[in-house]
């Protein structure tokens, strides 16, 4: 293995199921019934393990990107992700790895972060990861973690979510010239397939409506597009690298999110994978499927209080009965002022504050209370 990778390999429990459908041109598997269901190899030990990932991983590496699927909160899908990063990278380290969990704004704080100029604590504060993105950072963290080990150029692929939040609402042709500049010029939604099934997505999760549907078409359009723009013209700027592109499985399939969109802009030879549990696996869908044994991440340590931002610190706006702050003392209404003595000005403090802490940790806070700064100590309880 390449001396430069400082990460071990997972070496993840999978199952693989190869595709026969090879919408993108790819040579993955020569043997495809595109009318078929795929076949599938459950892999048994690790030696059938190594068997498989020695014939897929070289194959994947003669494609310049390579395009890999996520449910977002499935730790499993992000150990694969990391898996196919450090075997290809192993085989060919001028790579980039692009991903969707961070927005474009945003792209000098990772360029620095891999730099090594700032610390995972300052990135995860100046990149505003826990107000524009959910998941627990500590699902992505190996990755992050990686590129930064071995240099890797890491790319913010996704579009702000104030211009999403403004397409949600207005739509794009009711943008501002400034909010439409911030989208690609050309938005291509001719694509018949890909709305029918966005309808489907629609109608199972939200009321049904015409001016409803749109406006969802065309957040989705906004993604694809402006996630297909950024690898595009990345790939340009650097025709001898290669991408692994980290996104929802949803952009991904049958290549009509952002894979189809980039290749508009760039011919490019790719390929996409994507994990199968829970993934309705038919022709077409992909090039390569990867179903990964379950895994998860170890559990947090709570400290059992709903948080609120306030003037002067972070408010608790409710105690769970029972938990570490309802033991402790902490009441409805604490304006929490520090953490463990670091100062805690917003959410995201306390939460980048918590990232390693486990069940039976200690938190020090110290809050204000009608007036009056006091000092509690937590034992903290588990959690998801």
């Amino acid at each position: 293995m390449n001396q430069r990778i400082r990460a071990r390999s997972l070496l993840l429990p999978l199952m693989v199921v190869v595709l026969l459908a090879g919408c993108r041109g790819t040579d993955i598997q020569q043997d495809a019934d595109p009318g078929h269901s795929p076949p599938s190899l459950a892999l048994e030990n690790r030696q059938q393990q190594e068997q498989v990932l020695a014939g897929i991983i070289p194959r994947l590496a003669q494609k310049r990107l390579v395009y890999v699927g996520e449910t977002h909160s499935n730790y499993s899908h992000h150990l694969l992700q990391l898996e196919i990063i450090q075997r290809l990278y192993a085989l060919n380290p001028d790579m980039a790895i692009g991903l969707e969990f961070f927005q474009q704004p945003f792209q000098h704080v990772l360029d620095a972060y891999i730099r090594g100029e700032l610390s995972e604590a300052e990135m995860l504060s100046r990149a505003e990861w826990y107000d524009r993105w959910i998941y627990d950072y500590r699902l992505y963290r190996p990755i992050l973690r990686f590129a930064r080990d071995n240099g890797i150029p890491v790319l913010a692929l996704n579009v702000p979510m104030e211009i999403i939040e403004q397409v949600s609402s207005k739509g794009i042709g009711g943008l501002t010239p400034d909010q439409r500049a911030a989208l690609p010029a050309t938005i291509d939604d001719s694509d018949q397939v890909y709305r029918q099934r966005l309808r489907r997505i629609f109608e199972q999760h939200a009321a049904s409506g015409k001016r409803s549907f749109d406006r969802f078409m065309d957040v989705q359009l906004s993604w694809d597009e402006g996630m297909a723009r950024q690898i595009a013209d990345y790939l340009k700027r650097h025709p001898q690298r290669r991408m692994v592109v980290l996104a929802g499985s949803g952009h991904l399939m049958y290549g009509s999110g952002i894979p189809n969109r980039v290749q508009r802009r760039i011919p490019v030879d790719a390929a996409i994978v994507l994990p199968g549990d829970g993934l309705r696996i038919e022709p077409g869908i992909s090039d390569l499927v990867v179903i990964p044994q379950p895994a998860e991440l170890p559990p947090a340590g709570l400290m059992g209080v709903m948080i609120a931002d306030a003037e002067g610190g972070v408010a608790i706006r409710g105690v769970v009965p029972g938990s570490a702050a309802a033991t402790a003392g902490l009441h409805e209404g604490d304006l929490i002022l520090d953490i463990d003595g670091t100062p805690v000005r917003r959410t995201a403090d306390i939460k980048i504050a918590m990232l390693d802490r486990r069940p039976g940790d200690q938190v020090r806070l110290r809050v204000l209370r009608d007036g009056r700064t006091m000092a509690f100590e937590l034992t903290l309880a588990a959690g998801g």
